[in-house]
């Protein structure tokens, strides 16, 4: 009987309302004008006056509309970042670097994982440009696309970023993959190595196009294509190097990303081939896990905070010129590939 009772008497749970400027403007004894100037241009309103309508705001919970606010502005404070693998540890770098650039500017960063479908990647372009965000970021599917320069043309600047493109009227901001592929061949060759292969795909991906160039440049590689950047398609393509005979499988291995060749390396150490004695490796990005892996990774090192921070500034600089940076990358050898081994009659 008491809960009965006790339920009858209850009191609804009132749910609350948005405090609307008005009601600050009331509250604090002055305008709504003098309200919305205080929120947007504090330096114009006398310090007194400030003080009584921040006051007014903490008591009431006044949260500003920032949905309307950015209807008249035209832009949000918000801008697009891109990416076709979030799970990539050096796409969430980059990210990391350009957020932290916008930032300082008044500006917060959505993540969106394309995961190299130009649909998906396609319908994340609608939706930020739908909420008229002040800028895109992007390593995108296809430099080239259409709607990429359509939508710098309606009016949001876009940044390519981690590929070089021509946007008529956008910039880009990219690494000389070709020259960090040539850097890895020759670092083999001087070690000692005649049969070097390459793991790495799919090849309608710019990045691994270009490594594949660069390498190519300086002699013959066997390619052992891949169906992705991650790790299991590592330890798929080692298991297809271990497939050849001892006396004609490759003696190095060149991977596109340093995920490939994590899996590449556990994979030969599981087979109980020695790195780099037997085989040696070297990835690319060299992103941490490269430094901490079991036997140290040999990576090209590319310049991922400066990435990041570069396709800031050229994305807040956007004046309708094209801009485009190309970043150098740096081979660190470790103990993956710096055993010198004896060169071999074929």
């Amino acid at each position: 009987m008491t809960s009965r009772a006790a339920a009858s008497t209850a009191v609804p749970h009132a749910v609350s309302r948005p405090v609307s400027i008005k009601e600050v403007a009331a509250a604090a004894g002055v305008s709504v004008g003098t309200v919305s100037n205080v929120l947007n241009r504090p330096e114009a309103v006398a310090e007194p006056t400030r003080e009584r309508v921040l006051a007014a705001v903490h008591d009431l919970g006044f949260v500003r509309n920032e949905s309307a606010r950015q209807l008249r502005a035209g832009r949000s404070r918000l801008v697009g970042c891109i990416v076709y693998d979030v799970g990539n540890p050096f796409f969430t770098d980059v990210a990391k670097a350009a957020e932290g650039a916008l930032q300082q500017q008044g500006l917060a960063m959505v993540l969106c994982d394309s995961d190299r479908d130009p649909q998906k990647e396609l319908r994340y372009l609608e939706l930020l440009e739908q909420q008229r965000v002040s800028g895109i970021l992007i390593a995108p599917t296809d430099a080239a696309a259409p709607h990429l320069r359509a939508i710098r043309q309606r009016g949001t600047p876009v940044v390519l970023v981690d590929r070089a493109g021509r946007l008529a009227d956008g910039s880009s901001i990219a690494v000389d993959d070709v020259a960090g592929g040539r850097a890895v061949m020759h670092h083999l060759q001087t070690m000692g190595h005649e049969r070097i292969a390459f793991v790495g795909g799919p090849f309608d991906v710019a990045q691994v196009r270009d490594r594949h160039k660069g390498m190519t440049s300086e002699g013959h590689v066997d390619v052992f294509e891949t169906t992705a950047l991650d790790i299991e398609q590592g330890r798929s393509a080692a298991a297809d190097v271990l497939a050849r005979p001892a006396r004609s499988r490759p003696t190095s291995i060149a991977c596109a990303n340093d995920l490939l060749a994590i899996g590449v390396l556990q994979h030969l150490l599981e087979a109980g081939v020695r790195v780099p004695e037997d085989i040696a490796l070297v990835g690319y990005d060299d992103i941490d896990f490269a430094s901490a892996a079991a036997v140290a990774l040999s990576s090209v090192r590319q310049p991922r905070a400066e990435l990041g921070r570069g396709a800031a500034e050229l994305l807040l600089r956007a004046d309708g010129r094209h801009r485009s940076r190309l970043l150098q990358p740096e081979l660190v050898v470790r103990a993956s590939s710096e055993h010198r081994r004896r060169r071999r009659s074929r």
